[in-house]
């Protein structure tokens, strides 16, 4: 029998702020969940074999929000065992910019686009919470002095 190690999935969690025509920051994206844990929630999935974080993050954001996203840096890493109750995962989460109006679509029942003091923290599943704090007191992100 061959050993095969157990490991961590690997994750993608993106941070879109959406830009108006103008390029005037609007907010930021959630999306409420169709599947438990019930909640709202940063958009993100699954990385698939052959793909890239960044390839991966791309294609989650296009599924969940209907956005076509541009990368504008990898944010943090996230590894915390406990950070899904549904198993451990390992969440490779970026900053991202998109124009339009997101439509939720795939894993997410809804995607809305919130100002960063309207966040509903109390109603994040996972650890996005404490993404969302650390991002939004990180002096690197693009938009955060653009409430």
């Amino acid at each position: 029998m061959a050993f095969k190690p157990e490991t961590p999935y690997l994750t993608v969690d993106g941070i879109i702020n959406v830009q108006n025509e103008k390029g005037e920051f609007v907010g930021i994206v959630l999306i409420e969940r169709k599947y438990p844990p019930i909640g709202f929630a940063l958009p993100g999935g699954f990385v698939e074999v052959g793909e890239t974080v960044e390839e991966a993050v791309i294609r989650e954001m296009k599924e969940e929000t209907g956005l076509d996203v541009v990368v504008l840096r990898q944010f943090r890493v996230y590894s915390d065992p406990n950070r899904d109750p549904r198993f451990h995962t390992v969440s490779v989460v970026f900053e991202c910019v998109a124009r339009g109006e997101p439509k939720g679509s795939d894993d997410a029942k809804v995607a809305r686009v919130f100002k960063y003091g309207e966040i509903p923290m109390e109603k994040l599943v996972f650890d996005h919470s404490k993404i969302l704090r650390d991002y939004l007191n990180d002096t690197n992100s693009v938009f955060r002095n653009k409430v």
